[in-house]
């Protein structure tokens, strides 16, 4: 029986699921959206909640125990002073939720069900982002003409 057993091990030992977690976790405050395997997906949102809610207090020994959280690099702390700055206080009013995942369907290689996961309150900055990619490939076809 499998009672109070609620890790998701993805296949993985324990180092590399949590850098894994941690690397997800990164990327999304960086993007504000990522597409992964909706397994992955699933794992991260408990992880990036608790990240949020860490953010909502922004004081300094919050703000260690997300470093310690998700790391002592350069990319980390780059992603923590973005979870403090923007992502927390976007979501100053909610309770909870802060992610959600949207299902995508199968992917055509192996058919592993593929998941967008990205930030309920923080929707300006994925708009962007595409804006600009389809700003470049107009670019682009304007110029082979």
């Amino acid at each position: 029986m499998r009672h109070g057993r609620k890790t998701v091990k993805l296949q993985r030992k324990k180092a590399h699921r949590e850098a894994l977690i941690r690397n997800l976790a990164c990327s999304l405050i960086d993007h504000s959206r990522i597409r992964t395997t909706l397994a992955k997906a699933k794992a991260l949102r408990p992880f990036a909640e608790r990240l949020v809610t860490l953010g909502k207090t922004n004081s300094l020994h919050s703000r260690r125990r997300a470093i310690s959280l998700l790391g002592s690099n350069q990319l980390a702390q780059r992603s923590v002073k973005s979870l403090f700055d923007s992502i927390a206080p976007a979501s100053a009013d909610r309770q909870g939720g802060y992610c959600r995942i949207i299902k995508l369907g199968q992917r055509k290689a192996d058919s592993a069900p593929m998941a967008f996961i990205e930030w309920v309150d923080v929707d300006a900055t994925i708009g962007d982002d595409e804006d600009e990619v389809e700003e470049t490939a107009e670019a682009a076809k304007t110029e082979e003409s």
